[in-house]
């Protein structure tokens, strides 16, 4: 897609993924599932002190990945909830989820990307979880990796949504994607905040519209 080729673009991918994925950890810490939620791997000990936005603009600025692996990263991670329903995202293991699903996006889809112990550090964890993250991140994907272009196509418009919800349409370059606060305070989308409290999960429901026109 050349419209993430735009910088504006890609600030507001990382504003808007941002705000939405908060908005999400914010939800689930406060509405707790009616099963316990379970204590995986990327389940940190204390909240993380820094920001889901400045963490992931941290990402955006050392990965050095292609800008499509930021959506991909997002499909990854509704994938991830819907095959493992009891590990809902919250405040304790989006952090660690993003970093993994950002560096596993950009081995699928870059031809050059860096290495586990250079993600681990941008990450702020060590090589051996990153590495233990990443094994389990594929197992909980069931190694379903591959994201043809009209999922693809349908999470970025999605995140396109979300914001044209909150604030009309800007220039023709500001179209973007996805929620959270911008980098910029003097940004008009600075003061975004997603009204989503889940991901999309596109294709659960595809599946089962798919199911259903069988029958």
């Amino acid at each position: 897609m050349a419209d993430l080729e735009c910088p504006t673009v890609m600030n507001n991918i990382i504003t808007f993924l941002s705000s939405l994925l908060q908005r999400v950890a914010e939800s689930n810490d406060l509405n707790p599932r009616f099963h316990p939620q379970k204590i995986s791997a990327f389940h940190g000990l204390t909240r993380p002190t820094i920001s889901i936005q400045s963490y992931l603009e941290r990402i955006f600025k050392y990965a050095n990945c292609s800008p499509s692996c930021y959506v991909v990263a997002y499909v990854y991670l509704d994938r991830f909830t819907q095959q493992q329903p009891a590990l809902s995202i919250n405040s304790f293991n989006v952090h660690r989820l993003l970093i993994t699903g950002v560096m596993v996006a950009a081995k699928f889809m870059d031809d050059l990307y860096y290495n586990n112990a250079y993600y681990a550090k941008v990450g702020g964890i060590s090589t051996t979880e990153m590495n233990f993250l990443e094994v389990d991140f594929l197992f909980g994907l069931g190694f379903q990796l591959n994201v043809n272009p009209t999922t693809f196509h349908t999470y970025f418009s999605h995140l396109q949504r979300e914001m044209l919800l909150i604030q009309p349409p800007l220039d023709h370059h500001n179209l973007n994607l996805s929620p959270s606060s911008s980098t910029s305070s003097s940004s008009p989308s600075s003061s975004y905040k997603s009204i989503s409290t889940k991901l999309l999960h596109y294709e659960d429901d595809h599946q089962q519209h798919q199911e259903v026109a069988a029958v």
